[in-house]
């Protein structure tokens, strides 16, 4: 009799796990660096090889970082969006993630450049150094370099109305602090 509870119970608890995953946002996945400073890189530009950018240019009272690709569909999907969001001033930084340097480039020249400069992680492992999964992600950081937000995904008018605006006014309002 033992031998038919079991695998009885081990497939309710697994189907359990499964119907509790079916109602979750894959989009919501926890990252660990939330409330941690931005990890130091230096990486060359993508436009021009020769100049370099470190997590000290992202210093304002907000900025994003958005990971993206040449190769990423659902980042073609966000462009749109992004470039929306750069005329209405919003500080957005690129990390170009594992691409080719003039595939990226040409796509900026075409569909347009939203972002203030982008860093070009060839080999992924600045991208590795913030918890990316894969692009696009985008972060919200703060005016002491502190990751405030992650999104796993597209970045649509909605979410940025949902999850960033309100998380912006609150570093508005929050007293300036130093973290060091």
């Amino acid at each position: 009799m033992l031998r038919a509870i079991i695998p009885a119970a081990l497939f309710i608890v697994l189907a359990g796990f499964l119907w509790i995953g079916l109602y979750k946002d894959p989009s919501l996945v926890p990252s660990p660096l939330i409330g941690k400073p931005v990890p130091e890189f230096t990486l060359s530009t993508l436009k021009d090889p020769t100049k370099n950018i470190t997590q000290a240019d992202f210093a304002a009272d907000y900025a994003l970082i958005n990971v993206w690709a040449t190769w990423c569909v659902a980042c073609k999907q966000e462009h749109q969006a992004l470039l929306n969001l750069a005329a209405q001033g919003v500080p957005i930084f690129g990390l170009n993630y594992k691409d080719d340097r003039q595939s990226a480039i040409q796509w900026l020249l075409e569909d347009g450049d939203p972002y203030v400069m982008s860093a070009f992680d060839e080999s992924g492992r600045v991208a590795i150094d913030f918890g990316v999964y894969g692009a696009p992600e985008t972060f919200l950081i703060d005016r002491q370099g502190i990751i405030q937000h992650k999104l796993i995904g597209v970045m649509t008018p909605v979410i940025w109305q949902n999850q960033f605006v309100p998380k912006i006014n609150q570093l508005a309002a929050a007293p300036t602090q130093s973290y060091e």
